[in-house]
């Protein structure tokens, strides 16, 4: 009779498996990063609309999911699937006009980090599911987190304004001028928190992976229809406020549409399904931070590492504590099983997925 293989042995080969999925997320996460860094600087150099170049990528976007996924084929799908995710298309169209806002006026590292915000509906569920014990500890994360986006609003992550800089520091008329305000963060703050929303009513609606893309493309296409009205409103108050003609970016728009919406949907499916990290996580975090740094430093941005290490960091121990299970409860129901040679890791996801 054969002995089983020791758990530690077990866990290593598991681990190893893993390795080249966490090379693909970190690979996907960099090209979509890379994607708002082009578009940030197309949208500032050219000062094209927000809302007709996102519109302008969602219509690809949209065709190549749908003929992608065909989510006409195979088993039909019910109202109580079709419905939400169609709504789940305007809240998709509402967080995308506030993202790009939120892109060009606060900068992509302002942005990017704005989308964890999120996580306070890790928050909301332990409010609503009453989880008093660790209401506090959320709450708690909370605060962190808000702490984290007041220091990016007054500048911490840029070397011209941070107290951590070594540069020559600017008038103060001038550091005014610059500084964001909480007023202008709140706009990707509040994307950040309509993303996190969308993906909350994908996993509610739809059970199984397969599903769940086929639902996905059903959402951007009724996202680029809810966008269509906006659109055209936008290119008519445009037109008529000055006939020059804005230079095209294809790599702005191949980029977005590639990386930054399509390739970006299929990296985090794979992070949930089988590395089990979810969007709103320090680990996500950490994987998005290092590669914020290496566009920075490419771009040559006026960045602070120093700054934007701290604020990453506070941002991180406030998403872990407003996203954290019960751990007594977790611990007591955490038993490792052996199946099929492998170590069955615990979904590690919040109560209420962000």
């Amino acid at each position: 009779m054969m002995s089983p293989r020791p758990i530690s042995e077990v866990r290593g080969s598991s681990n190893f498996r893993q390795t080249p999925l966490q090379i693909i997320h970190i690979a996907g996460n960099f090209l979509r990063i890379w994607s708002v860094y082009s578009m940030y600087r197309y949208l500032t150099q050219t000062g094209a609309s927000v809302i007709l170049f996102i519109f302008s990528c969602l219509v690809p976007s949209s065709i190549l999911f749908l003929l992608l996924q065909k989510p006409w084929k195979g088993r039909s799908l019910s109202n109580t699937q079709v419905v939400p995710s169609v709504i789940n298309g305007a809240i998709t169209a509402l967080y995308f006009i506030l993202w790009g806002k939120g892109l060009k006026s606060c900068g992509p590292l302002s942005a990017i980090l704005a989308e964890y915000s999120g996580a306070v509906l890790g928050v909301l569920s332990a409010v609503l599911y009453g989880r008093r014990g660790h209401l506090w500890k959320k709450v708690g994360g909370l605060i962190a987190m808000l702490a984290s986006f007041y220091f990016l609003s007054q500048g911490w992550a840029l070397a011209t304004l941070s107290p951590f800089s070594f540069k020559d520091s600017l008038d103060s008329e001038v550091q005014t001028e610059q500084v964001l305000g909480m007023s202008k963060m709140m706009v990707p703050i509040l994307a950040g928190i309509l993303s996190a929303l969308r993906r909350v009513i994908a996993r509610r609606v739809s059970l199984k992976n397969q599903l769940k893309r086929r639902l996905h493309a059903i959402t951007i296409a009724s996202a680029t229809s809810f966008l269509f009205p906006v659109a055209m409103w936008d290119l008519i108050i445009g037109s008529s406020d000055s006939n020059m003609e804005l230079p095209f970016s294809a790599w702005a728009f191949l980029s977005t549409v590639l990386f930054g919406i399509i390739l970006v949907f299929y990296v985090d499916s794979i992070a949930e399904e089988k590395l089990h990290m979810v969007f709103s996580s320090p680990r996500h975090l950490m994987a998005a931070a290092g590669c914020i740094i290496v566009m920075e430093i490419a771009y040559k941005m006026d960045f602070s590492l120093a700054g934007f290490l701290i604020c990453s960091s506070i941002l991180g121990i406030g998403i872990y504590e407003a996203t954290t299970l019960e751990r007594g409860r977790k611990d007591s129901l955490q038993k490792p099983e052996i199946s099929n040679g492998m170590l069955d890791d615990e979904l590690e996801m919040p109560s209420l997925p962000t």
